[in-house]
């Protein structure tokens, strides 16, 4: 599926009255993807003119959310969707995998790994996870200013 696509399925509500710009990708669910992700989120942003600092900020929130999908998940496939509405971004990544338990923050320690979601809530204003409705899977979402 090209990128931008309107096939890509909507991951999040739409607000009624709300102008909003929506860009979507899908990629396999495979660590050597988790730059394409980036790239596609920065080349989105900057043809939306949203500023460097917010491109940086999205391009790090999607590469986590990516790779968690990709490290914690069974997923073949991972759902990528920027949405710009009323001066706030919004990133969601949805995952084929469903795990009895969502995605969590861990403690700050010694670990090399686990520190993907923290680095996620510094960054953003707010961020959450649901289930998919349309299947298995799960979405993770972040929103920040831009």
């Amino acid at each position: 599926m090209a990128p931008g696509t309107a096939l890509v399925p909507q991951l999040m509500d739409r607000c009624r009255g709300t102008a909003i710009r929506r860009y979507g990708f899908d990629l396999p669910a495979r660590a050597e993807f988790v730059a394409a992700a980036r790239r596609l989120t920065r080349q989105q942003l900057a043809q939306w003119g949203v500023g460097e600092d917010a491109c940086d900020t999205a391009a790090l929130i999607v590469s986590e959310l990516f790779t968690n999908a990709v490290l914690h998940t069974a997923s073949e496939q991972v759902v990528c969707e920027l949405r710009d509405s009323d001066g706030r971004l919004r990133v969601a990544v949805k995952d084929q995998g469903l795990r009895p338990t969502g995605p969590r923050l861990r403690q700050a320690g010694d670990e090399e790994h686990g520190r993907g979601l923290q680095l996620v809530d510094t960054l953003s204003s707010f961020w959450g996870t649901r289930d998919a409705a349309d299947g298995p899977g799960r979405i993770v979402w972040a929103e920040l200013p831009c």
